[in-house]
């Protein structure tokens, strides 16, 4: 009797904690997980590859149902040129062909927090501002292969338990990221989807 009665207890106890917590104005947190990236443009391997990314949040609720989420979020995309990529672009060596290409990216994700019938699950969707923080002359005969910076559009759940939180997002670029001036118009443009864990403090 008294196991059941402690049981109870906590349950109770964890029970409050919850719905305060959910209640609170400003939250705090970290995440992590799997980035599924690739680069759509001519001369690049289709197909998504397997990367990671980590970083933290901020929540902010504004009124019920509705609050924003900022994050600083590092990420790592992989991607690959085919065999013929110096035929495609002038300027390359055939050295850049069949080439790994690691792209890092520190980027701010600032998000619209929308409940679906519950605090715990949200839709997520809002702009993302991206800045290469890997060398951008990644390939041979290119001065700098890849730009900057992109602007990017964001759209994901978020599912919010007691503690833990799990995210899944499509992450798509909108501008070129293409550095290289050539005579091939292609854009080069990053997808990715997230999949991600984290802590919610």
């Amino acid at each position: 009797m008294k196991k059941l009665f402690l049981a109870v207890a906590v349950l109770l106890i964890a029970t409050v904690s919850t719905v305060k917590s959910q209640d609170r104005l400003l939250r705090f947190g970290i995440k992590g997980g799997a980035n599924l990236g690739k680069l759509d443009g001519s001369g690049f391997q289709d197909g998504f590859k397997l990367g990671y990314h980590l970083g933290g949040f901020a929540q902010l609720r504004l009124v019920k149902g509705f609050g924003v989420q900022g994050e600083l979020v590092f990420s790592s995309t992989k991607t690959e040129t085919t065999d013929d990529f110096s035929k495609i672009y002038e300027g390359v060596s055939t050295a850049d062909d069949r080439k790994k290409i690691n792209l890092n990216y520190l980027s701010i994700p600032l998000l619209a927090n929308i409940d679906l019938g519950t605090p715990r699950l949200k839709l997520q969707v809002g702009p993302q501002f991206g800045a290469l923080v890997s060398d951008r002359k990644v390939l041979g005969a290119a001065k700098e292969a890849f730009k900057g910076g992109e602007i990017s559009g964001v759209a994901g759940l978020w599912l919010q338990l007691p503690i833990v939180n799990v995210s899944a997002r499509y992450i798509i670029g909108f501008n070129d990221v293409k550095g290289l001036e050539t005579m091939n118009s292609s854009n080069w443009k990053n997808q990715s989807i997230q999949l991600g864990v984290g802590v919610t403090l």
